[in-house]
């Protein structure tokens, strides 16, 4: 079996088996990103407390698997940027997720060139998180952690929450079953989190019909870290890959809109700029989770 063929094999494989098991205010503005060094497969990184600003290394090449591929002039698919040619990602869960070890060149619906790069290491300088909803042989769907349009100049359509993108499959890391998940219902003001067969339910803040959460559609946890600037200094930030919709900024930072999930007051309900504000127990059975966690936000 030749190595493409096998590679592919075992991304069948491990969404297959992933099928089976599985069933934000905005947060702190994360470091300005720069291309990274392929990751030597012997690293696995840890999720240990970070905080925004690691330094990053010098552009490489992708896998051989994309021989014509060249990174300079694509854009970098990251918390802040807008990438016109990603798509808006249907509401499908990711069933796998994995560790980058080279850049990932991402494709448009035509799947016709690489329009962007998925860059192996994220904005903590560890290796990035990519969560894949769907395989179709040579070719599978990834959620991005990046815009493709902002909610200033998204129209009356309004901007999607979460975009993506194919990937030729064989340029993907080795893959695990994603069989956590999260699902806050903005209107009950809850969030579940199921791991297993243990679930727990807490509640939660919301973001104002000025600053919406929005729903409708799922998203992954990507990264995790500490903030002292923003009183986030004993409870890591969960960052997830979701943006907010109605507005570029809603914190009035330069952080993308992200949505976050984060220690902070609840009471009420609808009181954020869009993040999901949780009690110290509620962010504790989160941060164990595995990066790469789904996570659905629902009316």
């Amino acid at each position: 079996m030749s190595s493409h063929r096998k590679t592919r094999s075992l991304v069948a494989a491990a969404l297959a088996a992933a099928l089976v098991l599985g069933g934000p205010a905005s947060c702190a503005a994360p470091a300005v990103h720069q291309q990274a060094t392929p990751i030597a497969p012997t690293v696995t990184p840890s999720d240990t407390t970070r905080t925004p600003g690691s330094a990053l290394s010098t552009p490489r090449h992708p896998p051989t698997t994309e021989p014509s591929f060249d990174p300079a002039g694509l854009p970098a698919a990251v918390h802040d940027a807008v990438v016109p040619d990603l798509f808006a990602a249907p509401d499908t869960a990711p069933v796998a997720a994995g560790r980058l070890r080279m850049d990932l060149p991402l494709y448009g619906e035509d799947r016709d060139r690489p329009v962007a790069v998925l860059p192996a290491r994220d904005f903590l300088g560890d290796a990035t998180t990519v969560a894949v909803t769907r395989s179709d042989g040579d070719w599978s769907v990834v959620l991005t952690p990046a815009r493709r349009v902002l909610p200033s100049a998204a129209g009356p359509d309004g901007a999607p929450a979460q975009t993506a993108a194919y990937v030729r499959t064989d340029a993907l890391p080795p893959l695990r079953p994603v069989d956590a998940s999260v699902i806050v219902s903005v209107a009950r003001a809850t969030m579940t989190v199921r791991a297993g067969k243990r679930e727990q339910q807490f509640p939660v803040g919301v973001g104002t019909p000025g600053t919406p959460t929005p729903t409708d559609v799922s998203g992954y946890l990507q990264a995790r870290y500490t903030d002292p600037a923003q009183g986030q200094s004993a409870h890591r930030i969960q960052l997830t890959s979701l943006h907010a919709t109605r507005q570029d900024e809603p914190y009035g930072g330069d952080d993308g809109g992200l949505i976050g999930i984060h220690v902070g007051p609840i009471g009420g309900g609808a009181v954020s700029h869009g993040c999901i504000r949780v009690g110290p127990g509620a962010l504790a059975a989160v941060d164990v989770l595995p990066l790469g966690t789904a996570i659905r936000l629902t009316p």
